[in-house]
């Protein structure tokens, strides 16, 4: 049911330029820099950014209004001088100068109480006459139900993504809906305004991605809260959630894969201390699970030392050579977070059963635990594969009784370059063992030989 969940939301709800397209490897400065940069800061992570082997810059939020937290300034689409004194184009230039691609982030559908627009406008938002507006996030929802606020939007934003050569937009929606009325609708419409709006939006959406058909777009509602295929129709993938601690995504990532594609999955290398649960795990577990959707980093590489510069240009290197399998394979789940001790697995082939992709987590270590075998999935019984170990990974892996030790050197899989029946593979698997400390992974390719 999920693969064909997946090719249909993949190959035909989804459309435009980017549909069949590589989703480019990019760098967020969202839990980088949160509010507190300017156009210096943002170059010098760029010219981190590009040597790794990045390919997109997407600029969060921040750089409009008077954008310096979070309680003001949405609706105010106009440049930040302050931060940006030659605005979104001369940044984008010098960003574009160290090789990577310009994006950027917007929330439309939101106004802040204090803006220039809610001043000027304040019936323009959801609200019910007479009534308490209920603010989340020191904001309210405008009324796309009503054509003058989605005119205002198109108009607002075309401009914008006139200004500079951008070619990814992050599309966020922060808050949920109340007081769902309309100051223009009468009194025995008001139930429709839910439903007017998603097609006040859709429209909207229609007419952009139209206008700027080589902007790759993505949804993002608060991680996830608008996941759904309406959205994908305009927008070929989502930001997953939020919360980007590696583990927690293990979840959240094998739970979306029930029903959407891999290709839809927006997931990032972030920070430790988690900022959202305080976790510390390893770069090379947070990367392993960040390459099961559409790639990318959200801290500041300005502060990697030596070391997870080179980690993570090799994960990035491997990124890039399984990115097609990733995005466009057929995904198997093999072990589910939500039994046991929480150990994870899934697997990406490819249409033909040539290659395929295979990254396993190991949630807790334990002592003397049982032997924890990998069953695969999708390959082709009557084909022989060849084993090849991932870039990263702290986890041994092994098809016989011979067993991976750990010598401090970057994680292997033994038999290495052996090769093995598919049927083998699918039915005895390989047998899994975890070295050392909790929030382990490992990741190997196979591929089809002819012997």
């Amino acid at each position: 049911m999920s693969r064909t969940y997946h090719r249909l939301y993949r190959t035909r709800l989804c459309r435009g330029t980017y549909r069949d397209k590589e989703r480019p490897i990019l760098v967020n400065n969202w839990e980088a820099t949160y509010f507190d940069f300017d156009a210096d800061k943002i170059e010098a992570i760029a010219k981190e950014a590009g040597p790794l082997g990045i390919e997109l810059f997407v600029l969060d939020d921040g750089w409009f209004g008077k954008r310096d937290n979070d309680d003001n300034s949405l609706g105010d689409w106009f440049e930040d001088r302050r931060k940006l004194p030659g605005g979104l184009a001369d940044l984008a230039k010098r960003v574009n100068e160290q090789g990577l691609q310009f994006g950027l982030w917007v929330e439309p559908e939101m106004v802040s109480p204090d803006s220039e627009l809610y001043r000027n406008h304040p019936d323009w938002c959801l609200h019910a006459e007479g009534r308490r507006r209920t603010e989340g996030r020191s904001q309210l929802v405008l009324d796309l139900s009503r054509k003058e606020v989605c005119d205002y939007l198109y108009e607002t934003l075309s401009s914008v993504f006139s200004i500079a050569p951008i070619t990814y937009v992050k599309w966020d929606m922060n808050r949920n809906m109340t007081e769902i009325a309309s100051a223009t609708a009468p009194s025995e419409r008001q139930k429709e305004t839910a439903h007017r709006y998603m097609l006040g939006l859709y429209d909207l959406l229609e007419r952009l991605t139209s206008q700027f058909p080589d902007i790759l777009f993505e949804s993002c509602s608060g991680g996830g809260g608008r996941f759904d295929p309406g959205m994908l129709y305009y927008m070929p993938q989502t930001w997953t959630s939020d919360d980007t601690d590696a583990i927690e995504r293990l979840a959240i990532q094998y739970g979306t894969s029930i029903v959407y594609p891999a290709s839809t999955m927006g997931a990032h290398v972030s920070n430790v201390p988690n900022h959202q649960v305080g976790r510390i795990t390893s770069l090379a577990i947070r990367g392993d699970v960040a390459m099961s959707g559409n790639f990318g980093y959200e801290l500041d590489l300005t502060a990697f030392t030596n070391e997870e510069k080179e980690l993570a240009a090799k994960q990035i290197a491997q990124y890039k050579e399984i990115r097609s399998l990733v995005q466009q394979g057929d995904m198997y789940r093999l072990l589910s977070p939500f039994e046991g001790r929480g150990d994870t697995a899934w697997m990406f082939v490819s249409e033909d059963q040539s290659e395929a992709f295979v990254a396993y987590f190991r949630v807790l270590a334990e002592p003397n635990g049982p032997i924890r075998r990998l069953t695969l999935k999708g390959l082709d019984p009557d084909k022989k594969y060849i084993i090849e170990h991932g870039a990263t990974g702290n986890t041994a892996v092994h098809t016989g009784n011979t067993l991976v030790e750990d010598d401090g050197s970057p994680f292997r899989v033994a038999f290495d370059g052996e090769i093995f029946g598919g049927d083998r593979l699918m039915r005895i698997g390989l047998v899994v063992s975890d070295l050392t400390g909790d929030f382990a992974s490992s990741t190997f390719r196979l591929k089809a030989v002819s012997c």
